[in-house]
């Protein structure tokens, strides 16, 4: 047996682990947003229509939700690295591979199929791996940290492609990418072990090393996340999980993120405004996410849900009827930032407490897939209801109602798990 590798730090190393992750999630959630960003200019120079341009991220929104399941198997059987690598290099290959692009199938083939494959290896699963291999405390305040990122991405990237786009073209975007993402793939080679026993170090807050487990297949991997699937789908807290989450995407990347900016305009604000009220959001994400994580590890992650699907209700049931002023609208992105995905970091445990630390990340991932599906939900039927009505109203009092549905569900998940001492 080879002699581990040791590495600067000593046991504080997991947090350079962290923060590798954090970068990678930080970078793959900037390309999951870009295609909203260059649908105008690929539009007006390529004269391709919206529709077949919508119809490739919508491709990759679907594939990024259901790979991830399958990325978190990978990642027990062939390892978190070598996933990792996997989806850094398929998202750079795929993102440079748009620049010779001529035909929309093109533009479906590389931003639609493989970005979705590469970003579906960097999503949330990754972080919640990472939280639960490395980590024995702090484990929540690890996934707030890691979640942040990825919304963070999503909304703070937005001026800047958008500014490269009207600026200096679509290809400035897509070359920027290619190269930002494939900068984080020696990070990843140097600074990221496999296992916290690889380097002679058992897991942050823990005694003795991990064992490490057998060598799989990336066939292994296949009956792996789904064979977890049907054993969880046998269990109430699985669906309660997943119709959760399905409540957050559809209040927050499908509603939100899709159609505020148009809501905005249906209300008089201009579109530069209204855009910097999505990255405001990004910018707060990062506090309110880390903090749930931080409360995560000291509260009942149940009656946590039921607070921010609550208030996440009442906003957006109010955010109709109010003067939309850049003052009052300021106000609510800076609520509906800390409260974004604060959501990630207790359902990522109850799903680790429901079905354990090997098996816990690849039912998140599951869960994430219901995720993107209330996303995608929303993002047509919003504009559905806008089409047939005139207005967002009734797609702002659906998503408020079925906010605080979400959270009276939150507080019927049973735990497994006994609640660790001083929680509440």
């Amino acid at each position: 047996m080879r002699s581990a590798v040791r590495r600067p730090f000593g046991r504080n190393y997991a947090w350079v682990v962290v923060g590798v992750t954090f970068v990678a999630l930080l970078t793959a959630a900037g390309l999951r947003s870009a295609p909203g960003v260059l649908m105008t200019p690929l539009h007006e120079t390529l004269g391709w229509s919206r529709g077949e341009l919508s119809f490739a991220a919508a491709i990759g929104i679907f594939l990024y939700g259901l790979v991830g399941p399958f990325a978190a198997a990978l990642m027990q059987t062939l390892g978190v690295k070598r996933t990792l690598l996997a989806g850094l290099v398929l998202m750079s290959g795929a993102t440079a591979l748009s620049l010779l692009m001529t035909e929309p199938w093109h533009y479906i083939a590389t931003w639609g199929v493989l970005s979705g494959f590469g970003t579906g290896a960097v999503a949330l699963s990754l972080g919640a791996t990472v939280a639960n291999r490395w980590f024995t405390t702090h484990r929540g305040l690890v996934m707030g940290l890691l979640s942040a990122s990825t919304a963070t991405g999503s909304l703070m990237f937005l001026p800047l492609m958008a500014s490269l786009a009207e600026h200096q073209g679509w290809r400035s975007v897509a070359l920027v990418l290619s190269l930002g993402v494939a900068a984080v793939v020696p990070l990843v080679v140097l600074l990221m072990p496999e296992r916290p026993a690889d380097i002679g170090l058992p897991p942050y807050g823990a005694k003795d090393l991990a064992p490490a487990p057998l060598p799989g297949r990336a066939s292994d991997a296949v009956r792996l996340a789904l064979g977890v699937l049907v054993r969880a789908a046998k269990t109430p807290a699985f669906w309660l999980l997943f119709a959760t989450f399905f409540v957050c995407g559809f209040t927050t990347n499908g509603l939100i993120g899709t159609h505020l900016i148009s809501f905005c305009g249906d209300n008089g604000m201009a579109l530069v405004q209204a855009g910097t009220l999505l990255a405001v959001m990004g910018a707060f994400d990062i506090v309110g996410t880390t903090a749930s994580g931080w409360l995560t590890d000291r509260y009942d992650p149940r009656k946590l849900l039921f607070v921010y699907y609550s208030l996440r209700g009442l906003s957006l049931l109010a955010l109709p009827f109010l003067d939309f002023s850049l003052v009052s609208l300021s106000v609510f992105a800076v609520f509906y930032g800390l409260d974004w995905i604060a959501t990630i970091p207790p359902t990522a445990r109850l799903a680790t407490e429901s079905f354990g630390d090997s098996e816990g990340p690849i039912v998140f991932a599951w869960v994430a897939f219901g995720h993107q599906i209330g996303a995608a939900t929303a993002a047509f039927g919003a504009g559905l209801l806008r089409e047939i009505q005139g207005r967002y109203l009734e797609a702002f009092l659906i998503a408020g109602a079925l906010a605080l549905f979400a959270g009276a569900a939150a507080l019927a998940i049973r735990r497994r798990a006994p609640t660790p001492a001083g929680a509440a």
